[in-house]
């Protein structure tokens, strides 16, 4: 598995659609929850995001926005409207008000007028470490205008939310998800961007390679002399290479990673015993690997898993 899809896979969406909504002017949405990620495309018309200390953005059909959270925003025809707020959080979604159909006033886009909007926003719960890696490295907002690679996914999601059938919500899920990988793919690529370091890496011969072999083999009793092999290059051309694009030498970056999968598995896994938990990422000895854990998260694999059971 590629870091790419590692960091992804702790942010899916789950019953996320807050709602999709055909608006007609004035209006203006307040969505208050603070998810760790929101994204709010615009399938028809246009509209102005405002996140709460940030300018306002301004989105047409097809442009997409992405808010990390604790940021609150508000969705509204003109940034000077007159419309009283509608307060929006995770309630606007629960079944109780009615599902997908009916979320903050849905009307059928078919049966919309003129100059009306259709907003979709889905928020993403983002748990562990892993996700919150992928988070560090966004910032608080992020535009991505229409013809990106999500655009032929908005056709589907279009559909799909006119829709009132069995099954519906795991469809949107799944919509949603791929819209968010296509949106932050867009966006890491687009020109004048800083992506974070394992971004470019990635598409690097040697260093890309190598992240690919530590991603799907954390565990493996790597080397950088087993690395260069795997690569087809000397050890000093792997290990100048990997630190020159990702700050810092492949096998400290391999550890801090373990940590990383091990955080998680404390927090995921009460049951399992930090021996086991060591083994899982490649230490046979558990004191070796709290003292690694120790060294590279400040506290001991018990006491993490305390502190995170208190949450």
């Amino acid at each position: 598995m590629d870091i790419t899809s590692e960091l992804f896979r702790g942010v899916r969406a789950h019953g996320s659609l807050f709602g999709s909504s055909t608006l007609s002017p004035p209006w203006s949405l307040h969505f208050v929850d603070g998810a760790p990620l929101t994204l709010c495309t615009v399938l028809t018309g246009a509209g102005w995001i405002v996140p709460d200390g940030h300018p306002p953005e301004q989105l047409g059909a097809h442009d997409t926005i992405v808010v990390r959270g604790p940021s609150t925003f508000t969705f509204v025809d003109d940034p000077a409207t007159a419309a009283e707020p509608l307060v929006c959080s995770e309630e606007c979604a629960t079944p109780e008000q009615g599902g997908t159909r009916h979320r903050l006033g849905w009307h059928d886009p078919g049966e919309a007028g003129g100059g009306t909007t259709t907003l979709v926003v889905g928020a993403y719960p983002v748990s562990g470490e892993i996700g919150r890696q992928l988070l560090d490295s966004l910032p608080v907002v992020l535009r991505v205008p229409a013809g990106g690679d999500g655009d032929p996914v908005l056709g589907h999601l279009a559909a799909e939310v006119a829709r009132d059938e069995p099954g519906q919500q795991v469809v949107l899920d799944r919509l949603l998800d791929w819209m968010l990988v296509c949106t932050l793919r867009t966006w890491l690529d687009g020109p004048g961007r800083r992506p974070p370091a394992w971004w470019s890496a990635q598409k690097d011969p040697v260093a890309g390679e190598t992240l690919r072999l530590l991603h799907a083999e954390p565990s493996a009793p790597w080397t950088v002399a087993a690395l260069a092999r795997r690569t087809g290059v000397s050890r000093s051309t792997l290990a100048k290479r990997f630190t020159e694009l990702l700050g810092e030498p492949p096998l400290t970056y391999l550890t801090r990673w373990r940590m990383t999968l091990a955080a998680d598995l404390l927090t995921e896994q009460p049951s399992a015993t930090v021996a086991s938990i060591a083994r899982t990422v490649g230490y046979s000895d558990p004191f070796a690997f709290s003292v690694a854990f120790k060294r590279v998260r400040g506290t001991t694999p018990s006491a993490y898993r305390r502190t995170t059971a208190a949450r």
